[in-house]
């Protein structure tokens, strides 16, 4: 029988609407209170049915087992400045009692030969739905700014040569995985000459200056509020 797309994927919807309202609210507190935020860009979808159908077939998953075998029907990428942030978010994913983590798979110290790299973590989240609760999984990764440059780069080029690439090109992809790591690291290296400039910036943007530099370190002096991106996201999972 032919499965109603629209009603199946109705509670994904939810739950990714939901997520992101979640971590978007987390970033606003941190901001709020004058803190690093290791939250910087949120972003979220629900996998194309033609994607989830075309997985279903390369992995062989049946209809009855596609909930619980296909784990990234409803996706969640976080965008964060410096990669110690990445396990800072993972923390805060792991206190939360609204969701559960059932699985975790670190790409940023085991990088994957081809040199992506992420962190991506599999939770059970409960949508209240009007005939009751419905526990369903969804997959959040994380990862750096420029872990993603690499990663929506190396996804498109996989549809051009369907995971076929050229040596060359396979080459050029690790020595620029490679770079990426360094401009991470060097990153991490000036992180607190970074978080300075910035929240110098935003009390430069009509903030009250506090009396001394150690008090931007305090919470409730001010605001530094940005836009967050918009939904443009690509499929987040690794195909």
């Amino acid at each position: 029988m032919q499965r109603d797309w629209e009603t199946f994927l109705m509670p994904y919807e939810q739950a990714v609407k939901e997520l992101k309202i979640k971590f978007r609210g987390m970033r606003s507190q941190f901001l709020q209170e004058s803190r690093h935020s290791p939250i910087e860009i949120v972003t979220g979808r629900v996998k194309p049915v033609d994607s989830i159908i075309e997985k279903q077939s390369r992995r062989y998953i049946s209809d009855t087992l596609l909930e619980q075998d296909m784990q990234d029907i409803a996706g969640l990428r976080i965008q964060c400045q410096f990669a110690e942030d990445i396990y800072e978010v993972v923390d805060l994913i792991h206190q939360r009692t609204d969701m559960k983590v059932v699985e975790e798979r670190d790409y940023v110290t085991n990088v994957k030969p081809s040199g992506y790299r992420s962190y991506h973590v599999v939770i059970e989240y409960p949508v209240q739905m009007v005939e009751g609760e419905k526990k369903l999984l969804a997959e959040i990764q994380i990862r750096t700014m420029a872990m993603n440059f690499w990663a929506t780069i190396e996804h498109s080029l996989n549809y051009k040569y369907q995971g076929e690439f050229p040596d060359a090109l396979k080459e050029r992809l690790k020595r620029a995985a490679k770079a990426s790591a360094l401009l991470d690291n060097e990153m991490s290296e000036i992180r607190e000459e970074i978080q300075e400039a910035q929240r110098l910036f935003s009390y430069g943007k009509g903030q009250n200056m506090p009396r001394r530099l150690d008090d931007l370190d305090h919470p409730g002096q001010g605001d530094s509020k940005q836009g967050m991106n918009d939904d443009a996201h690509r499929d987040p999972s690794k195909q």
